[in-house]
């Protein structure tokens, strides 16, 4: 990337910001690889409140990532992989952005932020779990030097996936 990274911050989500991730996410191309419409607000207060939880155990989780005027514009952060299916056991990163930042670099300063705070809290590996069609999230796994490690069907979508992999 030429250009200087935005100044973003993370931070552990609020109760306010699962109206805040309902809202951005309440977007198509947001969600285009998330099942195309955002969830209720009952499973992003649910969401919240549990990596709340998981940074109070851990040190890291899927925070709120905020621009330079303080404003919630997604999530970026790290958690364990959640399902029975793919790199079970292992730490995954991940990001979600409102669509009116996008390709500006929040993501990945928040990324490598976050890269930062797993290396401190013990982690030594991380993967990010990525749809092969998703190209703006793939060139981020690129920009923090991941390599792709397997490629997976989705069980549901049966969407193909890859798994990128970094050693921290």
């Amino acid at each position: 990337m030429n250009r200087a990274l935005p100044d973003v911050r993370l931070r552990v989500p609020t109760d306010e910001d699962a109206f805040a991730w309902h809202r951005i996410f309440d977007d198509p191309d947001v969600m285009e690889f998330h099942g195309g419409r955002s969830a209720e607000l009952s499973v992003y207060e649910e969401l919240t409140a549990r990596q709340r939880r998981h940074d109070a155990e851990h040190g890291f989780c899927l925070w709120t990532m905020l621009d330079e005027e303080g404003r919630a514009i997604g999530f970026t952060g790290a958690q364990p992989w959640p399902r029975e299916w793919g790199p079970t056991g292992e730490i995954e990163i991940g990001w979600r952005l409102s669509r009116g930042h996008w390709g500006k670099g929040y993501v990945t300063a928040a990324a490598i932020q976050t890269l930062e705070r797993v290396r401190a809290a013990g982690i030594s590996s991380v993967v990010a779990m990525v749809d092969a069609e998703n190209e703006r999230s793939i060139a981020v796994t690129r920009r923090l030097g991941m390599e792709l490690a397997e490629t997976y069907m989705r069980p549901v979508t049966q969407r193909v996936g890859h798994c990128y992999r970094l050693s921290l």
